[in-house]
């Protein structure tokens, strides 16, 4: 009983140190919305210097996820997350202290990598160290960590917002520092991988970890599990064979749906919020970031609910439930500000409502899916391949979003639309001509219904579906709709 007792402490104290990586991911990732309107008030940024400073840690996540499957294969899980945690400690620093814009662009370059490495590495590390019976609860704790760092990143915003100090936007990065902190001397006391070990030769030290971790009844299984699958992955093929007509389906719908999770407009939500409350009428950063943190908060919320609900409705019901809430509450946001002068006050209030709402119906239907039904739809040789084009795809989208959507909301911004705001700078008011968001808000509706009819001929049901049968399905070439 008392082996019992320590297995079950080891497994959490794992779960909850690797899972930092989550919370460093989800931190510096939301980080910008809070430090963006202090950013334009110190260094007067345009339209594009904003936008620049935003997809820049989307570059840098691009670059870090094409390099993170390699890299890990080679020097082990473990290691690989030793050094993103410096990383993310150095990135950290380097924002807080950037003397110029262009010096905060490459740092926050520098805190992609370490995001598009975490965004693979972490989650590998817990799937492979995770003991069998709650491996799924111990890889959904990274994506409900990244919520969470979001949240958390939001009301450090929060707490360091300063109207008299434009450059109190400093300290909002410098908070990254901590968690990176308790990852770096977290991991440096946690085990490699019991796969890792294996893969490299390595069995008696992958036995003891697996003894550690791992039901004792299930050692055995576990060990036989581990060789078949690195038997398997010297028969993997490469990038040519997702093309093949074979996996093309598949190979469309791992794009497919992280088109549509970006480009339903997620990201101007998350990177955005406190300049769009802003052009709603909250007057100054503080309140506009006051009301961000409640986007964070029901974010994680309705992330909890999700994780219990994918198995119980399925994938396809979620998809349709998801979007069909996500277009309505669009539609909305589109309609609001295009009557923003009816409104008046009340259209800041109206207009949080409707983003709580968009949240909601995002977090419990494309925010989990996009990541879950790519890692569901291949076989196990062609999995690494397949989901790696995923990832890559949900980086590259979500770059795209992030860098057009204050361009999109002033190309859609007709004579008489512009939203004018008063700021003070230096203890002076300042009035401040911002673009009206109703058109792009309209048009990301528009690539949800898009999403709705697609969703219809390509979204499969792979809830209780084996990888087998799947693979089956696929060479029998059938249709995404008929699995």
């Amino acid at each position: 009983m008392a082996e019992k007792k320590q297995n079950i402490g080891l497994v959490i104290t794992i779960a909850a140190i690797a899972s930092t990586g989550g919370l460093l991911f989800g931190f510096d990732t939301g980080v910008i919305s809070g430090a963006l309107p202090f950013l334009r008030q110190s260094w007067g940024l345009t339209t594009g210097q904003q936008e620049l400073v935003t997809t820049a840690v989307l570059v840098g996540a691009v670059l870090g996820a094409l390099s993170s499957g390699r890299i890990t294969d080679i020097v082990g899980r473990k290691k690989v997350i030793i050094v993103t945690s410096l990383i993310f400690a150095a990135g950290s620093i380097l924002t807080g202290a950037a003397p110029s814009m262009w010096f905060l662009v490459f740092s926050r370059i520098l805190l992609g990598v370490a995001i598009g490495i975490s965004s693979f590495a972490v989650p590998l590390y817990i799937s492979e160290i995770s003991p069998t019976r709650v491996r799924g609860a111990m890889v959904s704790s990274f994506q409900l960590m990244i919520t969470i760092g979001i949240v958390a990143s939001y009301f450090s915003d929060l707490a360091f917002a300063d109207e008299s100090n434009p450059f109190s936007w400093r300290w909002m990065f410098y908070v990254g520092v901590f968690p990176a902190i308790i990852l770096l001397v977290g991991m440096l006391f946690l085990p490699e991988t019991p796969r890792f070990l294996f893969a490299k030769g390595k069995e008696e030290e992958g036995r003891r970890v697996l003894e550690k971790v791992e039901d004792p009844a299930l050692v055995e299984a576990a060990i036989k599990k581990i060789k078949d699958e690195i038997a398997l992955e010297q028969e993997s093929v490469g990038f040519s064979e997702l093309f093949s007509k074979t996996w093309r389906t598949p190979l469309m719908i791992a794009i497919g749906i992280m088109f549509v999770q970006q480009f339903v407009g997620i990201n101007t939500v998350i990177y955005y919020a406190p300049t769009l409350f802003i052009i709603a009428g909250f007057e100054g950063a503080r309140a506009a970031i006051a009301a961000t943190v409640s986007v964070g908060v029901v974010n994680v919320l309705a992330t909890v609910v999700a994780m219990f609900m994918i198995d119980k409705l399925g994938r396809r019901k979620l998809y349709f439930i998801g979007l069909v809430g996500i277009m309505i509450s669009l539609t909305a946001l589109g309609i609001f500000f295009f009557m923003k002068d009816s409104l008046g006050e009340n259209l800041r209030f109206v207009i949080v409502g409707t983003v709580l709402i968009y949240i909601v119906f995002f977090a419990i239907s494309l925010g989990p899916l996009g990541w879950l039904i790519i890692s569901e739809i291949f076989p196990l040789k062609i999995r690494g391949v397949g989901m790696s084009v995923g990832a890559l795809s949900n980086w590259f989208f979500n770059g795209i979003v992030a860098f057009t959507f204050l361009k999109l909301a002033w190309l859609f911004t007709g004579d008489g639309m512009e939203i004018t705001n008063k700021a003070v700078v230096d203890g002076k008011e300042v009035i401040t001509t911002d673009p009206n968001p109703a058109g792009a808000f309209l048009l990301y509706a528009a690539i949800a219904v898009l999403g709705i009819i697609w969703g219809l001929k390509y979204i499969p049901e792979t809830k209780g579906v084996s990888l087998e049968e799947i693979e089956e399905h696929w060479r029998a070439g059938k249709t995404p709709n008929e699995l």
